[in-house]
């Protein structure tokens, strides 16, 4: 079926209010942590950012010129950590965050990290970050 062909169809209230961004999980390894065993031992590092962005920075067409530049947030987090030391997850998230949030047609913002290995009796410990 021809989309455009759908063109009007769609109630005013039905129409997208936020457009939002996810790269969920990026498994990253940072050398993190305050204490003797985590100095210089780099840990498994889950990054999460989920970015709203105004329309006119959220794709209209199908083209890859118009789209958000979703290898941007990767390939910046990985580049941002390789050969870094952080004491503690608050600064690292802080770092991604002032990174995506100077981005135009960023709305809104999240940013979470996660170091899944620290303790055996749950899944994660982490701190998150976000604009609202």
């Amino acid at each position: 079926m021809d989309p455009a062909r759908l063109d009007g169809l769609v109630p005013d209230h039905l129409g997208p209010r936020t457009r939002r961004i996810v790269l969920r999980d990026l498994a990253v390894p940072v050398d993190i942590g305050f204490h003797d065993f985590e100095v210089g031992n780099p840990q498994r590092v889950f990054v999460t950012v989920e970015v709203w962005l105004d329309e006119a920075s959220f794709a209209a067409v199908d083209e890859v010129a118009a789209a958000w530049d979703y290898d941007f947030l990767r390939s910046e987090i990985l580049l941002l950590v390789e050969g870094r030391r952080y004491n503690l997850q608050e600064t690292l998230a802080r770092e991604i965050y002032t990174l995506v949030a100077a981005r135009a047609g960023v709305k809104g913002l999240r940013v979470a990290t996660s170091k899944p290995d620290v303790y055996p009796d749950c899944a994660e410990v982490g701190v998150e970050l976000s604009s609202f």
